[in-house]
């Protein structure tokens, strides 16, 4: 059996407070359906979706229960945008493919939220906008053009000071800030359970527990073999983002499966809640390493950033973003902090997520780089289009060949040597 949510990440908040997992029991015998999706991440589940809801057969096979991987982890920040800046992204792909994906980030959370209405998904949804912190003068003028930008395409982003930061987010560490009203948060676990309760409610068949052992073709179709059976489809979806094995050759090593850690605290009490972030929405840092934090409704903070890269079960591997939040805000000097986790997502060297159709009737999405919740979902019913019938090159990214990463085996000291690099860039003192 494979290991549930529950018994690898004992001590993630959402095990508590997200909605019950929905029964997917694993795949006991051979099944022929139109399309098979692997992987039950926000990807996969999006897909399966929006392709039962177009009345089309669809098998779901996930090695562990919907939700399992950067799903059910991540920090809950419904974000934006990408890694790198509207003019930059139609630079790098050109006017054909640049402002199709630049609109596809943008609107995402439009169609998150939407999707989630729509469904009537009970997650926790808040939109109450996206802060982007920067402590660094060096970085203020970065942050000061993408905001320009963005708006440029008629996003409605503010530029605040520091005044009015410190007002929004209870700190004085920070020398300006964007704001953008698309922005939020979900509880992530949830949103990958009402995904899942959703798509079994329109059709889609779905498989917990049941790894695809291996991939063939057969004739003009795919078999996927799994321990219980094996599933014959016209189509399939790889959607494995960071937890991607060597069902494809090469997929595995063609991202980094970089760890993300977070730490959640008790509920705080009202006073000392109130004092942190008055003004409601997410946060993230703008710097060499990425700190994001928000409060969930309970008054709970959750603060997460990079840190051990490997699977981390003690109190102690998550210290240093305890003190990320005291040197904030030291009046939480006291505070219990109750719960610790992290998980994998997939990191590309580009920071651009990726379409691969290595052969016909192939589709592989992943690499959203920390910024999956949203964009992630909005793919997902672009790859449903594909499959029941819209050209793969309507679609917002090119569709590529598996590429390779030089040296991926060092991949793991690379990303550490990186992070300790820049966790002392960021530490050093002055505004520069």
């Amino acid at each position: 059996m494979s290991t549930p949510l529950e018994h690898d990440a004992p001590r993630c908040l959402y095990l508590a407070t997200a909605r019950g997992a929905v029964p997917t029991p694993p795949l006991r015998s051979d099944a022929r359906v139109e399309v098979a999706v692997v992987g039950g991440g926000y990807t996969g589940l999006s897909t399966a979706l929006h392709l039962a809801e177009r009345g089309t057969a669809v098998s779901l096979l996930e090695a562990h229960e919907p939700g399992w991987g950067a799903a059910g982890r991540n920090g809950g920040q419904v974000n934006a945008g990408l890694k790198h800046d509207p003019d930059e992204v139609e630079r790098h792909l050109g006017m054909t493919y640049g402002p199709r994906l630049v609109r596809l980030a943008g609107e995402a959370p439009d169609y998150l939220f939407g999707l989630i209405d729509r469904l009537a998904i009970n997650c926790e949804a808040r939109r109450e906008g996206t802060i982007r912190a920067v402590r660094r003068s060096r970085y203020a003028a970065a942050l000061q053009s993408s905001t320009e930008q963005w708006r440029r395409r008629g996003a409605l982003l503010e530029s605040w000071d520091a005044r009015q930061v410190a007002a929004a987010i209870g700190t004085r560490r920070y020398l300006a800030a964007s704001f953008d009203p698309r922005g939020g948060s979900v509880n992530p676990l949830s949103l990958a359970r009402g995904l899942t309760a959703a798509a079994l409610g329109a059709g889609a068949l779905i498989h917990g527990d049941t790894r695809a052992l291996r991939l063939e073709r057969v004739g003009d179709g795919w078999r996927l073999d799994t321990a219980g059976g094996a599933v014959h489809a016209e189509k399939v979806v790889l959607a494995t983002d960071g937890y991607s094995d060597k069902l494809w050759p090469g997929l595995r090593t063609s991202i980094v499966p970089l760890y993300s850690s977070i730490i959640a605290s008790e509920p705080l009490p009202a006073a000392l809640a109130a004092s942190i972030l008055p003004g409601g929405g997410v946060v993230y840092e703008s710097g060499e390493i990425t700190i994001y934090y928000r409060l969930d409704r309970e008054r709970r903070l959750l603060m997460g950033g990079r840190g051990i890269q490997h699977r981390a079960t003690r109190r102690a591997d998550y210290e240093h973003l305890v003190r990320s939040a005291l040197r904030l805000w030291p009046l939480l000097a006291g505070v219990s902090w109750t719960h610790w986790w992290n998980g994998q997502f997939a990191l590309t060297p580009d920071f651009y997520p990726r379409l691969h159709m290595p052969e016909r009737n192939l589709l592989i999405a992943l690499g959203y780089s920390g910024r999956g919740v949203a964009l992630a979902t909005a793919l997902g019913a672009q790859l449903a289009s594909v499959c029941t019938g819209t050209d793969v090159e309507c679609l917002a990214l090119p569709a590529t060949r598996v590429p390779k990463i030089p040296f991926h085996r060092l991949w793991r000291l690379g990303v550490s040597a990186r992070v300790a690099y820049g966790t002392w860039l960021d530490s050093l003192g002055g505004s520069n």
